[in-house]
């Protein structure tokens, strides 16, 4: 079966991807997204379909896979954002104030930071913080899971000696 036959028969199966996706967004265009992501992952992978299988079977589960990823990842998100300093009414002033000068400094400095970072570490450690899996970055990337690992490892190692400036200090109460 050529890429293109297989495209053909994806697209045919659009109409119940757009259900099943309607099931887990509960809302129209990101269950267009959702689709649109399915239906790209499907073709791109396609050499990966066994002709003869349930091919409708074969997207749901892409589908599926693809909202859990997609869901992890904005969590992963929300959780960074959200422990981030407590921005009660009382701090709003100084937090405002804090955000404005020292965090375009802060973010800057993050930035040389991973700029520093040499192209092996740089983008397994981005795919990494972006939410993909160990497994995803080695199949993407097409090496073996133990360096992407080492890599992220690494990374992180490099990050943190770079950013040493903006680590908290430990009170001394907690050291002893």
């Amino acid at each position: 079966m050529t890429k293109f036959e297989f495209s053909n028969l994806v697209n045919y199966h659009s109409v119940s991807l757009r259900s099943y996706a309607l099931n887990f967004t509960k809302n129209g265009e990101d269950a267009n997204d959702l689709v649109q992501d399915t239906m790209l992952k499907a073709i791109t992978y396609f050499n990966k379909f066994k002709e003869g299988t349930n091919l409708k079977g074969w997207l749901f589960t892409i589908m599926k896979n693809t909202f859990i990823n997609n869901y992890r990842r904005m969590v992963k998100t929300n959780t960074l954002i959200t422990q981030s300093e407590d921005i009660s009414s009382a701090n709003l002033h100084f937090s405002s104030s804090k955000n404005a000068a020292e965090g375009k400094f802060v973010m800057g400095d993050i930035r040389k930071a991973l700029d520093q970072l040499p192209k092996d570490y740089y983008v397994p450690f981005i795919k990494y913080f972006e939410g993909y899996k160990y497994h995803e970055i080695a199949e993407n990337l097409k090496i073996p899971i133990g360096t992407v690992k080492t890599r992220i490892h690494v990374a992180r190692g490099i990050l943190k000696k770079y950013l040493k400036t903006y680590a908290k200090p430990v009170p001394v109460a907690e050291v002893a």
